[in-house]
């Protein structure tokens, strides 16, 4: 089965750098405590790192 991650939006944006903005954006977060659904790829665990101090993530499987 392929691996995915709830990541979910902890922490206000407000006050952040215009990249990790972004980041978040493209994630598909738009609000503090919205949840999506992501495949478990490099790419998303790389956006991931990079704000990783705004974002609570579980593995789940699917």
């Amino acid at each position: 089965m392929a691996k995915k991650l709830e990541i979910t939006l902890s922490r206000s944006l407000i006050g952040r750098p215009q990249d990790q903005r972004v980041t978040v954006n493209t994630l598909g977060l738009r609000k503090v405590n919205h949840s999506v659904v992501q495949e478990d790829n490099a790419a998303i665990r790389g956006m991931i790192n990079k704000v990783s101090h705004l974002l609570t993530v579980k593995e789940i499987d699917a």
